[in-house]
């Protein structure tokens, strides 16, 4: 073994320096999220029995503010944990209630439990918005637990409202979320939640039969389920992406990714339509690359086109990358997106090419020795019309 090969790499030891100095320095209140799709679902519920589980286990915990609108169930579910008194705000005549957020941090409880964070706090208020007033909390070394809906986050006010055709009003920025140290999804079926609301347990009879009718619509709740899930997908796979940065763990996979690389030749169809038959069994997404590594003839260009045509119809796009040598940008594509098997043609070069240049199989599985790569021969005479 080399001197170079021992040598540590210097970007992986400043980001383990960096984590441990976090962990150290770090005295801020951590932030965690009970994110619902609508209205109803039990975020609130959940919230308030995660602040029982807590106190049962010695923890200081104290209600700062928590919306029951009257709900059988979240009333009870409020008994026997302490409240912090609410902030009065006087406004246009009537009397608001909101956090006190300076009360909170005077009592200095270990976990605080804040209703909707998306709330805009009354006119006068220390923040104007509740999601401020959390942070300020946290800075003071408190943890919080809070909720939260997914149609509240900055990035899909626009797509919640053309779906839903109901103006978001209240918004999170996509930088609170993220940073929460945990978002637990609180998950509820559409018919399910509508069979809720007609049965009273959301609104009044009156105000549950509009809500059937608009935002709760069974087309409106799917689509701001999925939007849920996927969000805290994609949240729990940049957690799984900082984990193993953070402790080096490069070729650790959880679950099958499946890598195709295509490029202008007939060989690409037969490797599209077999990847698309494995990820069929496997149950797992198909990832679609093309490295180009020089010009193309129009005839070229035009058999990339309809290969790339064939990847669309299997729900695999394919994605470009520009690169003078192939092998490594394909296994550092493969690193970067945690692929578990790789799919690629084997050209028939002639003996003497692969003894000048190399087999691009072989340099390939020397450089991903962990993952499984299927080679498909291209044989004379082959269309990739067929398998």
């Amino acid at each position: 073994m080399t001197v170079e090969s021992e040598r540590p790499d210097p970007e992986k030891l400043l980001a383990k320096l960096k984590a441990e100095e976090a962990r150290t320095q770090n005295t801020r209140g951590r932030l965690r999220v009970y994110l619902g799709s609508a209205p109803g679902v039990g975020k609130t519920f959940a919230m308030l029995n995660e602040g029982h589980r807590r106190k049962e286990r010695g923890t200081d915990v104290v209600i700062g503010y928590v919306e029951t609108y009257t709900r059988p169930l979240t009333i009870k579910a409020a008994e026997g944990l302490e409240c912090v008194p609410r902030r009065s705000v006087e406004y246009r005549g009537a009397t608001l209630e909101e956090l006190d957020v300076d009360a909170v941090i005077a009592r200095r409880p270990q976990v605080v439990l804040v209703d909707e964070l998306a709330h805009t706090n009354a006119p006068g208020s220390k923040h104007e918005k509740r999601w401020q007033d959390v942070e300020e909390i946290r800075d003071a070394g408190i943890n919080v637990i809070s909720t939260m809906n997914i149609q509240h986050l900055e990035s899909l006010k626009d797509r919640v409202e053309q779906i839903t055709g109901i103006t978001v009003r209240e918004t999170v920025p996509d930088t609170v979320l993220a940073s929460a140290d945990d978002v637990e999804l609180i998950d509820m079926a559409p018919e399910a939640l509508r069979r809720r609301m007609v049965h009273g347990n959301i609104y009044p009879p009156e105000r549950a039969q509009r809500a059937l009718q608009n935002f709760f619509r069974p087309g409106n709740l799917a689509a701001l389920r999925e939007m849920a899930l996927r969000w805290t997908a994609a949240k729990a796979d940049d957690q799984l992406d900082a984990y193993m940065r953070e402790h080096d763990l490069a070729g650790w996979m959880v679950d099958e990714r499946l890598l195709v690389c295509i490029d202008h030749r007939p060989i690409a169809r037969t490797l599209l339509r077999r990847a698309a038959h494995m990820a069929h069994r496997l149950g797992c997404p198909i990832l679609t690359l093309y490295v180009r590594t020089g010009d193309l003839s129009a005839a070229e260009q035009e058999a990339l086109a309809q290969n790339r045509k064939l990847a669309e119809e299997l729900g695999a796009p394919v994605e470009e990358l520009q690169a003078d040598d192939p092998v490594e940008a394909i296994a550092e594509y493969v690193e970067q997106h945690r692929i578990t098997q790789v799919i690629m043609g084997h050209s028939q070069r002639s003996r003497w090419y692969k003894l000048l240049h190399g087999s691009l199989v072989q340099r390939m599985l020397r450089r991903l020795p962990e993952i499984d790569v299927h080679i498909v021969a291209e044989r004379a005479g082959r269309k990739g019309a067929h398998e």
